[in-house]
C-alpha cells in the first residue's frame, strides 16, 4: 500500500502544473501555448518572475532542445517587460530550485548582483500589491 500511495504522490501535478491548470490563482505575466510566466509568491525584487515550460519536466537539463531555446526567447520577452517595468539596470536569470519538481527560470529585476542573493529575506507583498505589480508590467 505505502508504494502505491508513494507512487501516486510523485505523479501528482506539480504546483506550477496546477498553476497552469488554474486550479491555483497566480499572478500571470505572460502566457502562450508553451510557456507561462507569473509572479514568484516569495520575491526578491518586485517583479521577480517564474518563467514555466507546460510541459512538466522536473529537471531544466531535461527539456528536450526546442523546448529549452522557446523558454529562452519566451524568457527574454518576459525580461524586458520586466526591466521596462523596474527601470532595473538588468533582469538577472537564474536557474535553481529544488522545492518543486517542474523545470522553471527565476527573472529578478536587479541594479546590483546583491540583488540576487536567494538567503536574504525575501519581500511580504499583500495580495494587492502583487495584481498591482502584475498589471503594471503586463501594461
Amino acid at each position: 500500500m505505502r508504494e502505491i500511495e508513494h507512487l501516486n504522490l510523485y505523479n501528482m501535478a506539480s504546483i506550477f502544473s496546477r498553476i497552469v491548470a488554474g486550479e491555483i490563482p497566480s499572478y500571470k505575466i505572460a502566457e502562450d501555448e508553451r510557456y507561462y510566466a507569473f509572479l514568484d509568491i516569495n520575491p526578491l525584487a518586485k517583479g521577480h518572475t517564474l518563467v514555466i515550460p507546460k510541459q512538466e519536466v522536473d529537471y531544466f537539463y531535461d527539456l528536450d532542445d526546442e523546448t529549452l531555446q522557446g523558454m529562452i526567447l519566451f524568457s527574454k520577452q518576459v525580461a524586458q517587460k520586466l526591466q521596462a517595468f523596474s527601470g532595473c539596470k538588468k533582469v538577472a536569470t537564474a536557474v535553481l530550485g529544488l522545492e518543486v519538481p517542474h523545470a522553471h527560470i527565476h527573472l529578478i529585476p536587479m541594479n546590483s548582483e546583491k540583488d540576487v542573493d536567494f538567503s536574504r529575506e525575501k519581500l511580504n507583498l499583500t495580495p494587492e500589491e502583487f495584481a498591482e505589480i502584475a498589471k503594471a508590467i503586463v501594461g
